[in-house]
């Protein structure tokens, strides 16, 4: 658990300072969806662009369980190892793209246009958005949107090997996504100029490069954690030798 937290840090980041290439993605959908509210309806419309993103991060999150199922079959196989790498792997290059350095990620996104093919009529069907449930399952429907920036992020969070942990990774993806996505529905321009400025991103990817490298097995990580092997044996309490027994492993 005490690896959780910085992983939950970056996939925040990740949401945030992806805003840019939401804004490519998403932010003509979230002006359509803003300007189909009906008249009457118009002074609800921050409670329905809730309600939008609400689904949008719930469908984030529900395939953040899915495939962090088949994570865990990988991690407790012999394969662990190449996940991890895949993992610390995808969070460099996911930080190379979000301070513009490179692009590949966008070729993932012809990964779900299947997907989309099915959906779209669905979401056709329930615009104009006039309830909050209708609003809300649209948000649904569009969380599975093709998405290089989210596809990789998915990856990522499933490589961790545990269900629960991918759910809450994408989670809080989700939720960095909301104040660029929100603004935009907004028409709030200061938000998505800071969270665009070339500094911010630059910044928030070093961060997500940082976390990589730290996922990535290897002796670099008592380096960027500040031990050696010998301390870290120190501050767990104990120092692991060849004499310890079933027993003392069991207990500990």
């Amino acid at each position: 658990m005490h690896d959780l937290l910085p992983q939950l840090l970056s996939a925040l980041v990740l949401g945030l300072l992806g805003g840019g290439h939401c804004l490519g993605m998403c932010g003509g959908l979230m002006g359509a969806l803003t300007f189909a509210i009906p008249k009457e309806q118009r002074g609800r419309r921050l409670h329905l662009l809730m309600a939008y993103n609400a689904g949008r991060v719930f469908s984030y999150a529900c395939a953040g369980l899915l495939t962090g199922m088949l994570g865990w079959a990988v991690a407790n196989s012999p394969g662990a190892m190449l996940l991890r790498v895949i993992a610390g792997l995808l969070m460099i290059t996911m930080g190379l793209y979000l301070a513009g350095w490179w692009s590949g990620l966008t070729r993932i996104e012809g990964l779900g246009r299947w997907i989309w093919r099915y959906l779209q009529p669905l979401a056709s069907r329930l615009m104009p958005v006039s309830t909050m449930p209708r609003a809300l399952l649209l948000g649904a429907v569009w969380g599975w949107l093709p998405c290089g920036l989210v596809y990789s992020t998915l990856l990522w969070s499933a490589s961790q090997g545990n269900a629960l942990h991918s759910g809450l990774l994408m989670l809080a993806f989700g939720i960095g996504t909301w104040p660029v996505l929100l603004a935009t529905g907004l028409a709030a321009e200061r938000i998505t100029a800071l969270l665009r400025r070339r500094s911010v991103r630059v910044a928030g990817a070093l961060l997500v490069i940082l976390f990589g490298l730290w996922t990535l097995p290897g002796p670099h990580q008592q380096w960027l954690m500040g031990h050696t092997p010998h301390t870290m044996n120190h501050g767990m309490g104990h120092t692991m030798t060849p004499q310890m027994n079933h027993a003392d492993m069991a207990h500990e």
